[in-house]
């Protein structure tokens, strides 16, 4: 169960390091609030510096994050501080620890930590007492990536025609030219957008290009994206086609018909 630092413990941390030059306004001390347990969690800034308040005869413990595999270690003073590393868990759950001891008080060097990640920046102080037990980070930049690929999991999971009236569907398109592996069953619009449905084995095989055929005959890309098993085309066109392949190329031509089966072209 964890529990927050008495009042005290807080009050005698100092609040910064005697550090000159740029370095001076970018190291940044624990907040009061992120101290637990006499280890301070903090967010992760690249290219910030965090603060470190060790003591002599105290191991203070630098905790990497979950999975992350350490790959260097440099410090300014390896004659007068003890610094190596160790690891706790295993799988997913293994978390790299590198371990700071200074040899007396009023101290102070820096830290770099390089892993398979990020890069880590630390000032170290010894003073007499107290001495931080361990320092950690939290992660919000891969917390955002993590909420954004979920989102864009479940988009991606969504039904295509989800949201979509059905009454509202045209599926007069005639497909014609070969029969390969890739094309698709059938293609529709809601009068908004054009939906081309492919056999689901379109997620193991090569996908093929969509060009819009103007009136002229000519052949342009056009923007649409893929949901699932299908193409969506954020426009309604006349005539396209599915094209694959360089020598021996594929074709596949989509074309949007009358109620007689008649293709449809609007005039240039």
């Amino acid at each position: 169960m964890m529990r927050l630092l008495p009042l005290p413990f807080l009050l005698a941390l100092p609040t910064a390091i005697a550090t000159t030059g740029p370095a001076a306004a970018d190291t940044a001390p624990p907040a009061p609030a992120a101290l637990i347990n006499a280890g301070a969690v903090v967010p992760f800034v690249d290219g910030a510096i965090d603060q470190v308040y060790t003591a002599p005869e105290r191991v203070t413990d630098i905790v990497l994050q979950s999975g992350e595999t350490l790959v260097a270690v440099a410090s300014g003073d390896t004659a007068r501080w003890v610094i190596g590393d160790a690891t706790s868990g295993s799988g997913a759950d293994k978390r790299a620890h590198v371990l700071v001891k200074p040899f007396a008080s009023g101290l102070a060097t820096n830290l770099v930590i390089t892993t398979d990640r990020r890069t880590y920046h630390l000032a170290l102080s010894s003073r007499a007492d107290p001495a931080m037990v361990a320092l950690s980070w939290t992660y919000p930049q891969d917390a955002l990536i993590a909420l954004r690929r979920s989102e864009e999991a479940t988009a991606a999971a969504a039904p295509v025609a989800a949201g979509l009236d059905v009454d509202q569907f045209h599926f007069n398109y005639a497909l014609t030219g070969g029969n390969p592996a890739w094309r698709p069953l059938r293609a529709f619009d809601d009068g908004r957008q054009t939906f081309i449905e492919f056999r689901p084995s379109l997620a193991v095989g090569e996908a093929p290009p969509l060009f819009v055929v103007g009136a002229k005959g000519e052949a342009q890309l056009v923007n649409y994206r893929l949901r699932g098993r299908y193409y969506v085309v954020d426009r309604i066109f006349d005539v396209a086609e599915l094209r694959l392949g360089t020598k021996h190329q594929a074709v596949v031509r989509i074309t949007r018909v009358d109620a007689d089966g008649r293709g449809k072209r609007r005039p240039s």
